[in-house]
């Protein structure tokens, strides 16, 4: 066979140029000052910072695998995988487990302090249990990542002070009723401004004063109100409302969006276990949940539950121009101290020995 020498060297130079452009736009990245200073200010703070996403690919190609726990709902898995692996089509093995109710958060938590939670690369953090797992995160400095974008991710979706823990979904809640047994003129049209612990506090011993029908699951509560046992519930789960809304043959349920719209924009953390074995995949999985494309799986199978901070995204319309009041990441690990106070102030019984 006869080869054509010009056309070997050809071949050879595009290839060398090639190489040295990739090369060349690595090293531009690393030697960014900015990018630098932040690696250097990380680690100093005992964070783990990577200077350019091809870096943290590389790593993640080493791995292949991942193990994710997860508070998202089972139709979000397929999707969520299918779409991960397409991007990625060096991982070989995803698997993603869901872990739902306080009871599994509190057995979960047990296996990390007796250090029995190894094989999971990702964990979901509720949000009234925060506090507990903050020891067994592994120390990325997730947001300065993003803010010099070797991770895209919008730094409003990650824990400011901790950096290591990201947001996916948002929650809001609304005053659902039936239609047919309260006009909507008669529904409350404001939540007396109760922005605050101490006003927050006033409004629900106020509540409890006028001996409100108590139940667990906001599901559950919803169904009562589309079957005419009750007319009003001040507080359902904007989601679970509209999912209802989907089922209801009736069409009495309806909702009303009452302002400031008590909006929590951590429904659930998600960070990466310092036990991780596949920490590099999972760094990509974390921006992936974030993007527009992982965002809008969300939306569709949660559903209606992708960030408030993604543009286009359900809740991000709904509350467009309106007025907020957020429980944000200032209020991450303080959630706990609030419930149970709230709870005090409502009057639920303590359970005994």
């Amino acid at each position: 066979m006869k080869i054509d020498s010009f056309a070997l060297f050809l071949t050879f130079i595009l290839l060398s140029l090639a190489s040295w452009v990739t090369d060349s736009s690595i090293l531009a990245a690393v030697s960014d000052p900015a990018i630098l200073q932040a690696k250097k200010e990380a680690e100093v703070k005992g964070h783990v910072f990577f200077t350019t996403h091809d870096e943290i690919v590389a790593m993640a190609k080493k791995e292949g695998k991942l193990r994710v726990m997860t508070g998202l709902e089972k139709p979000n898995f397929k999707p969520l995988m299918n779409a991960f692996k397409q991007k990625y089509p060096f991982l070989t093995d995803i698997h993603v487990e869901d872990i739902q109710g306080t009871e599994a958060d509190q057995r979960f938590i047990l296996e990390m302090k007796s250090g029995q939670a190894k094989g999971w690369d990702i964990t979901h953090i509720p949000l009234d249990l925060a506090n507990e797992y903050m020891p067994y995160l592994m120390r990325h400095d997730i947001l300065g990542m993003a803010k010099h974008g070797v991770l895209k991710i919008d730094p409003r979706m990650i824990h400011p002070g901790e950096r290591n823990i990201v947001s996916v979904t948002t929650n809001i809640r609304l005053v659902a009723y039936n239609r047919k047994l309260i006009s909507e003129d008669k529904v409350p049209a404001k939540w007396e401004d109760f922005l605050g612990l101490e006003r927050t506090l006033d409004f629900a011993r106020k509540l409890a004063a006028q001996q409100p029908v108590w139940g667990r699951g906001a599901a559950r509560i919803i169904t009562a109100i589309a079957a005419g046992e009750y007319s009003l519930f001040p507080g359902a789960s904007f989601n679970l409302l509209k999912t209802a809304m989907g089922k209801d043959q009736t069409g009495s349920l309806n909702y009303k969006i009452i302002e400031p719209v008590p909006t929590r924009i951590i429904e659930d953390g998600v960070a990466i276990l310092n036990t991780a074995d596949h920490p590099h995949v999972a760094l990509l999985w974390l921006e992936f949940l974030t993007s527009p494309e992982g965002q809008e799986i969300i939306d569709k199978y949660e559903p209606f539950a992708a960030s408030v901070f993604t543009p286009g995204s359900v809740l991000e319309q709904v509350t467009r121009g309106k007025k907020l009041s957020v429980i944000d990441w200032d209020h991450f690990t303080k959630f706990q101290e609030y419930q149970e106070k709230i709870f005090a102030a409502y009057g639920f019984p303590k359970a005994g020995k």
